[in-house]
């Protein structure tokens, strides 16, 4: 993208643009038909396929023509994503209200990269390199063996600790990973305060060769610390009861010592704890949570998966993003996806969008986006605080592969809504495996490319009669088609893949955000529902006062639940 001389230092209102007009032009006299647009245009798949880093990225299937797409462009233009993009990744303070940088991007760029990124008096680069450099070097100890549990036996189990950000990219990118997993090392993740998560994730765990990951910033997130002091239970209470440890306060020091490390700025409370200052790993205030799997809140891949693993992680995010900053607006894939959302969200009705990965180790790719693209841009005012003037955010949701189509398809393909969906496919399959002559990812693909030619082209009466079908039976059997997919190619879920996947829908959500005005990279609408349970807890304790503070459906919720625990 190349900036041009656009001001962002405000929102601009989109819904006053000229772009905004014609593209309010376009939807009144719009009427998709994708099949006659296919039969019209042989050059509209070449001129709508578009290559990302190692992604094969198809648009064709979208409600589009090229006048829509060239307004879109325009309405880029004069919202000024391409400027607000450069001021992003130089460091401007365009987080507006907790004033600060949004250097995501900075956690990505390779060793020596030049110019140096100096953003506030801080060597951003150098410190990124630093944290790298020793998350590296422990991981190899954790899986040489170098780094042993209390009894001296070499770590097989990793529990990472944290929530939102801190738990849904880690566990997404080890499970979409799984079989980089090479050195003996498996892991868990918790997350939930419900006492269930933690439960079942200890389960099956030798004390002895299980280490804790606990990942938070501040180290004052109650859900993290509650499970984190769960886990140290666990721990003192299993080593004691095996005779590993003594159980007085030394030996319970040495143990959590031995098998907790931190992700954490906080090193007092951290220390505090009981952790190993040394095994606490950084990260920094311009790194939001929902974008930052590739810091040190990634230590549990670089442990379980590698360090080289990791750092091929990065190096696919790092494309993506230099494809962003490189590609006139034209060709530049998250910008393009991004104005598509705008035109389905603002100007077509639609309130929800599918992303639908045909490869079972994605299947938690949907529940990240649902955090990346919801709480960043969920919001109804614009960054500075005035009202937005339009419809902003997306439901995303989805499922993986085959097992969508037995559920929720049938809603895609003949309900009332239009939805929009991704499809997400490798070529190659980490596990190739054949049912007698089929080879199964052949068919698994062949019902990736069905969906979307039957959603684009659909069915017609008249190809139902003729195949026999007559009376009622034939509305029923009827596929209206124009119904909009995108489809996403990879060669195979490499590292690199992964990492590109992930910043390709940073760069759409951030894209979506400028247009809107919205600030991307805060979460307040997180908070009331945090504040609020602290002041309730005491009232579910049994705090008559706290109790009648509450409203009336507050208590008797309160009051159902005190009659029914055991």
């Amino acid at each position: 993208m190349t900036p041009s001389l656009v001001t962002v230092n405000a929102p601009i209102d989109c819904t006053q643009t000229s772009a905004w007009a014609e593209l309010e032009a376009h939807k009144s006299a719009f009427a998709p038909d994708l099949h006659g647009w296919f039969a019209a245009d042989p050059g509209r798949v070449e001129r709508m396929s578009l290559a990302v880093a190692d992604l094969h990225v198809d648009l064709s299937k979208n409600l589009v023509t090229d006048e829509i797409l060239d307004s879109l462009m325009t309405l880029a233009e004069q919202t000024g994503v391409a400027e607000r993009y450069a001021a992003m990744i130089a460091g401007e303070h365009i987080n507006t209200t907790e004033d600060r940088a949004v250097l995501h991007t900075a956690l990505r760029r390779p060793a020596g990269a030049s110019p140096a990124l100096v953003v506030d008096g801080q060597d951003v680069d150098a410190e990124v390199q630093e944290v790298l450099h020793r998350i590296t070097e422990f991981a190899q100890r954790v899986r040489s063996g170098d780094f042993k549990g209390v009894t001296g036996k070499k770590v097989t189990h990793l529990v990472n600790i944290g929530i939102g950000g801190s738990d849904l990219g880690p566990v997404m990118v080890y499970e979409a990973l799984e079989p980089y997993a090479d050195a003996g090392i498996s892991a868990r993740f918790v997350s939930n305060i419900d006492p269930t998560d933690m439960g079942q994730k200890l389960k099956g765990l030798d004390p002895e060769t299980t280490l804790f990951i606990v990942a938070s910033k501040t180290f004052t997130t109650l859900e993290t610390l509650t499970n984190a002091r769960l886990a140290r239970d666990w721990l003192w209470d299993s080593l004691a009861e095996s005779g590993a440890i003594s159980g007085d306060d030394a030996s319970k020091a040495d143990a959590v010592a031995h098998h907790f490390i931190a992700v954490s700025t906080a090193l007092d409370k951290v220390e505090a704890f009981g952790i190993d200052t040394r095994n606490a790993f950084g990260f920094w205030d311009w790194v939001g949570g929902r974008y930052s799997v590739d810091s040190a809140i990634g230590t549990s891949l670089a442990i379980a998966l590698g360090p080289d693993a990791f750092k091929g992680l990065l190096a696919g995010f790092h494309a993506v993003d230099e494809h962003v900053r490189t590609t006139p607006l034209n060709k530049n894939v998250p910008v393009l996806m991004g104005l598509l959302n705008v035109w389905y969200v603002n100007f077509l009705g639609s309130q929800a969008h599918a992303v639908l990965p045909y490869a079972q180790q994605l299947h938690r790719f949907p529940a990240y986006l649902q955090q990346l693209t919801m709480e960043s841009n969920g919001k109804s005012v614009r960054w500075d605080g005035t009202p937005v003037t339009c419809d902003t955010g997306e439901i995303f949701w989805g499922e993986p592969g085959t097992n969508g189509q037995h559920a929720f398809y049938q809603l895609i393909h003949q309900g009332t809504r239009l939805i929009p969906a991704d499809f997400i496919a490798v070529a190659n399959p980490a596990y190739p495996l054949k049912d007698g002559d089929q080879d199964v990812h052949n068919l698994f693909l062949a019902n990736y490319l069905a969906q979307t030619k039957a959603l684009a082209f659909g069915k017609t009466a008249e190809e139902v009669r003729a195949e026999g079908t007559t009376g009622p039976l034939v509305a029923a059997r009827t596929f209206a088609g124009n119904k909009p997919t995108t489809s996403i190619f990879a060669p195979a879920l490499t590292p690199s893949v992964v990492g590109q996947l992930i910043a390709l829908y940073e760069h759409i959500t951030f894209v979506q955000g400028v247009i809107w005005g919205v600030n991307s990279f805060d979460q307040w609408g997180v908070e009331l529902g945090k504040q609020l349970a602290l002041q309730i807890a005491p009232a579910v304790e049994g705090d008559d006062a706290a109790l009648a503070a509450q409203d009336a459906s507050t208590q008797a919720l309160i009051a159902y639940y005190k009659a029914h625990r055991t």
